[in-house]
């Protein structure tokens, strides 16, 4: 699937005069003037002004390019579900079949708030071994976190994949639609969900105390130095869940194992000491399937830290409407596009980014564009 079909089913609201541009050539704009380094509306009809000649290569731009004024317009009121479905759909055509680790989490895009309301919150699907978004879902704020983690569950074919969540996702029926997509999970407890944290942790703990005689309990222990910085991670993984109570145990679909996480790292002399605990579906069968899926999902973190570091996402003070939200998935179309480069795997986001504004063959390369006939 080109760039240009994939917006092809986007329909076009508007009327009369204020059809000047055509959206779906306004959409394509705007993903490749972010790819080769603009953060704002401002920017981006700057580069589209600039790039004009290059740009008809593909688009027809009958009425030239939009002003800054026109983008923002037209991405205030662009439906982001729509914007997010034909994100989606791009996503599936150029990574295929996705397998392995897909971990959800949230980020406020804080330079979305805009007086009273509150600054736009994102949930992203992130699919770890290929390091590309697969979707995402607005909330308004972070309380509301659960609501777009649900609906974005709702949108993803999961069947082979184990499904990695913070303790905020650690619901029943979080875990029952993950199941229902074809997923397994591996989800961190905590505090929010009391009783099953108290039974897991207490349980831990006795079987240590008694050096988990008749327990029949996977382990392994992995050890990492960089930068002065000594971790040792010590897993320890239980596929009978038999001594948790039954009504408790059967109110998580699927539900065949627990695991605890012992990170200790040692900096400086100072050693630092933390546990996490989890809740396992039956697909997930061994200590290091399951210790590679929640050490994976730190993934969807540096995900994150990439769009404020190397798009600048914070710093953006576009905030009207849907544009935050469509802003948003431009970048992570643009983030899959440097990702799944395989001319220049050497070089950082940084170095593709400026390559793509310097090289047009490179940028459509990226992107997958079709000359105009």
């Amino acid at each position: 699937m080109t760039l240009q079909e994939a917006f092809s089913q986007v329909k076009d609201h508007r009327r009369g005069p204020a059809v000047r541009h055509d959206l779906k050539e306004m959409i394509v704009m705007a993903i490749c003037a972010v790819l080769c380094g603009c953060d704002g509306w401002v920017d981006v009809a700057d580069w589209c002004e600039e790039e004009e000649g290059w740009l008809r290569s593909f688009l027809e731009l009958a009425k030239g390019t939009p002003s800054h004024d026109t983008f923002g317009e037209v991405f205030r009121v662009l439906d982001a579900k729509v914007f997010e479905s034909c994100f989606r759909q791009w996503i599936a055509s150029i990574v295929g079949v996705v397998e392995g680790v897909v971990a959800f989490d949230g980020k406020t895009v804080r330079g979305s708030k805009d007086g009273p309301n509150t600054a736009l919150h994102m949930v992203s699907a992130y699919a770890t071994e290929l390091g590309v978004s697969l979707g995402q879902e607005g909330s308004a704020g972070k309380g509301n976190e659960l609501v777009a983690i649900k609906a974005l569950l709702d949108t993803l074919v999961l069947k082979g994949c184990i499904v990695t969540m913070d303790a905020l996702g650690c619901q029943t029926d979080v875990a029952e639609r993950i199941v229902a997509q074809g997923g397994d999970y591996v989800l961190a407890v905590k505090d929010n969900q009391k009783h099953l944290s108290q039974a897991i942790v207490e349980f831990f703990a006795t079987a240590e105390a008694f050096e988990f005689r008749n327990i029949d309990v996977q382990k392994r222990v992995w050890v990492e130095k960089d930068h002065g910085r000594l971790e040792t991670r010590r897993a320890a993984f239980v596929t009978d869940v038999s001594w948790m109570d039954k009504p408790m145990r059967e109110n998580w679909k699927k539900l065949a194992a627990v695991g605890m996480i012992e990170s200790e790292q040692e900096t400086k002399g100072k050693v630092s000491v933390e546990r996490r605990y989890f809740i396992v579906s039956a697909g997930v069968k061994t200590v290091e399937q399951f210790a590679l899926a929640a050490r994976a999902h730190w993934g969807v973190e540096a995900m994150h830290w990439v769009l404020d570091v190397t798009f600048r996402e914070d710093d953006c003070r576009v905030r009207k409407g849907h544009a935050a939200r469509n802003l948003s998935a431009i970048r992570k179309f643009a983030l899959s596009a440097l990702r799944n480069d395989k001319t220049h795997p050497d070089r950082s986001l940084r170095r593709r980014r400026k390559l793509a504004d310097r090289r047009p063959d490179y940028r459509v390369e990226l992107l997958g564009l079709q000359p105009r006939q």
